[in-house]
């Protein structure tokens, strides 16, 4: 992968999350369970957690979104496992730092991506008040269907 010439402006790090996706699936047993629904296109995120003291033990998610949201899962989770619950919630906007300019179909995908880590956060936080809730589900605000006579410039 070192002597491939990349884009302009291309991140190394997305071309490796392209070519290997990092945590995805479905954690065993996990402490929350988080979902973010786009109704529209019936595209989804699940963020499975399981949580330590002293922050984020494992995490994993899965989608049947596109590839630009399976590369934001993929280094959102890279960079917050084994890190505190607070630094992930900042997480966020260093991701989007790293991502650089992006769509706003891109842009939704990755808000996607965060709403189902919060969903799964606030999953932890109902299941420890004692509410029976299986998963947490978001609903998307904005969806990723582009409106006709768009282009995804």
């Amino acid at each position: 992968m070192d002597d491939i010439e990349l884009p302009e402006g291309m991140n190394p790090e997305v071309i490796k999350h392209i070519m290997y996706p990092q945590n995805y699936g479905k954690l065993e047993n996990p402490d929350g369970t988080g979902v973010a629904m786009d109704e529209k296109t019936n595209e989804f995120v699940i963020f499975t957690v399981k949580l330590a003291k002293d922050g984020i033990e494992d995490i994993n998610y899965a989608t049947n979104g596109c590839q630009d949201t399976v590369v934001i899962g993929s280094m959102f989770t890279e960079m917050v496992k084994g890190e505190s619950v607070e630094y992930a919630k900042g997480a966020i906007a260093k991701i989007e730092a790293k991502l650089g300019v992006l769509s706003p179909q891109q842009k939704i995908c990755a808000d996607m991506v965060f709403n189902a880590f919060v969903a799964s956060l606030i999953n932890v936080s109902n299941l420890a008040q004692g509410e029976k809730e299986e998963m947490h589900v978001i609903k998307s605000e904005e969806s990723c269907v582009i409106p006709e006579g768009e282009n995804n410039e």
